[in-house]
């Protein structure tokens, strides 16, 4: 994929409303602030030239400390790395008050610490999870322990690195660096830190909202999710995500009598299921666009040639070309994940033994919905798409909706102007995840929530819950510094 220039997202994205200003007038506003963007480039040496800047050097120490704090679900403590991290704050001059380890048992501790400012508008929230996924030394390469923090060959190593310690790591050296300069900005700033994002029976967004909303309010979040991609070698797109699908799982059931295998039936339980199933590998979703993925598949044509280029634009404007639609939907998992809702069997069993006709054949079926579609819908469609009364359908993991945000043109503009700045040529793309974050509960709790962090990564080599897991060098510190302009432009507007 090829980088077509920076451009604006801004320029196409609908509907748009900006308070006190006409359209016209804020669109003259855009260009100018590009071409500030632009001129703003000789004056800005590139970090990679630099030499480590003691910011730089601090964000390393922190990203090392984390690392080597094990915070898995089964044996680990976020508590211990939220103790840290306060620490660090308190002796940069936080005051103990502004400074809190809280969670529900001793070892799901969240850190949430407040940067005042003059309270003009809402805060910000900076939000990251302290916790990671399970990892094994045995199961990495010789002499990568994943707790133990690596530089080699351009590259961080250990648990955590991408997901999401990194960013931990970052917020705690930038809310330093702020208090070290005297900034005091138009809003709070708030770092929260979080526990059992991954996985664990203490989720700590959900917790504080439940517990402590006031710690946590916020105008908006900026949370994981985004990140950069390099393809290539090349940084082509600097991501902000948005929106989520939501997790959503049924099991299909078949049961009868069974009896002797050597007097077939034509109702065997596995038959039935697996006619059940055919018919549902042969149903789709219709496709259903929102604002976040109609302005991601007009960017993406900016990144593509020739018939799929032309394919991503059509499938962006309104209304959506359906042709278009089916040869991006065939052509990537991806490009159909993002435009309808999906539901697949992901588990299979059936038959209690292999001289036995089976009394119970069952499939599980994982289903990741698009953000503001109805649930009970979603059901009832499966039910029609299956066919067969006799085909039993049971909710075994009841999804959570997850609401869109909405794509503030202040969040966008600030992340465009950023981004242009540090890497002239590259577009801000709007995503929906695929997957899941905390930006689910603080959506629901009318908390907008965009997953944005400038670290950059190979779009090919993802090691995020992995082997080696990875951040290079150079991207982090790059992330580092884009993340302090960025907040820093949100809390002040300059």
């Amino acid at each position: 994929m090829i980088a077509r220039g920076s451009g604006s997202w801004l320029a196409s994205a609908r509907p748009c409303t900006v308070v006190g200003h006409s359209r016209l007038a804020y669109d003259d506003r855009m260009r100018m602030h590009r071409v500030f963007a632009l001129a703003s480039l000789m004056f800005v040496a590139p970090v990679a030239a630099q030499e480590m800047s003691p910011h730089d050097r601090l964000a390393r120490e922190i990203l090392k400390q984390l690392i080597e704090i094990n915070t898995t679900d089964s044996v680990g403590s976020t508590t211990t790395a939220a103790e840290a991290m306060a620490a660090r704050l308190k002796a940069a001059g936080y005051p103990d008050a502004d400074v809190q380890v809280i969670g529900p048992n001793p070892r799901k501790g969240n850190l949430v610490a407040r940067l005042r400012g003059t309270g003009r508008t809402k805060p910000i929230l900076l939000l990251a999870h302290l916790d990671v996924v399970e990892a094994s030394k045995d199961d990495w390469s010789p002499g990568v322990d994943p707790f133990t923090f690596i530089e080699r060959d351009g590259f961080f190593y250990g648990r955590g690195t991408t997901d999401d310690k990194a960013q931990a790591a970052i917020w705690i050296a930038n809310l330093i660096r702020y208090r070290q300069e005297g900034l005091v900005p138009d809003r709070d700033l708030i770092v929260a830190l979080t526990a059992d994002e991954e996985g664990g029976s203490s989720n700590g967004v959900a917790w504080l909202l439940a517990n402590h909303r006031d710690l946590i309010d916020a105008d908006y979040c900026l949370n994981e999710g985004g990140g950069g991609e390099i393809k290539g070698g090349k940084h082509i797109a600097n991501d902000v995500q948005a929106a989520e699908k939501v997790y959503h799982t049924v099991s299909l059931e078949v049961r009868n009598a069974g009896g002797h295998s050597s007097l077939p039936r034509k109702d065997n339980a596995i038959y039935r299921l697996a006619a059940a199933l055919n018919r549902l590998a042969a149903f789709e979703f219709p496709i259903a666009l929102n604002d976040v993925t109609r302005t991601y598949f007009q960017q993406m044509a900016r990144l593509e040639q020739g018939q799929v280029a032309a394919d991503l634009k059509a499938v962006g404007q309104r209304p959506t070309d359906p042709a278009a639609a089916r040869r991006l939907a065939d052509a990537s998992a991806a490009y159909n994940a993002m435009m309808r809702t999906t539901c697949v069997p992901t588990l299979l069993e059936g038959g209690h033994a292999e001289n036995a006709l089976p009394q119970l054949a069952r499939a599980v079926v994982n289903c990741r919905v698009l953000p503001g579609e109805d649930l009970a819908d979603v059901d009832r469609t499966l039910a029609r798409a299956v066919a067969d009364e006799g085909v039993t359908m049971k909710v075994e993991w009841k999804g959570v909706p997850s609401p869109a945000s909405p794509l503030r043109a202040d969040v966008m503009l600030a992340v465009e102007q950023q981004t242009t700045a540090m890497w002239p040529g590259v577009i801000v793309l709007p995503v929906m995840a695929t997957g899941a974050t905390d930006g689910l509960a603080l959506r629901n709790a009318g908390i907008p929530t965009y997953g944005v962090d400038g670290l950059f990564t190979d779009v090919d080599d993802v090691r995020a819950h992995g082997r080696d897991e990875r951040i290079g060098v150079k991207e982090y510190f790059e992330g580092r510094e884009f993340l302090y302009r960025l907040v820093k432009a949100l809390a002040t507007g300059r």
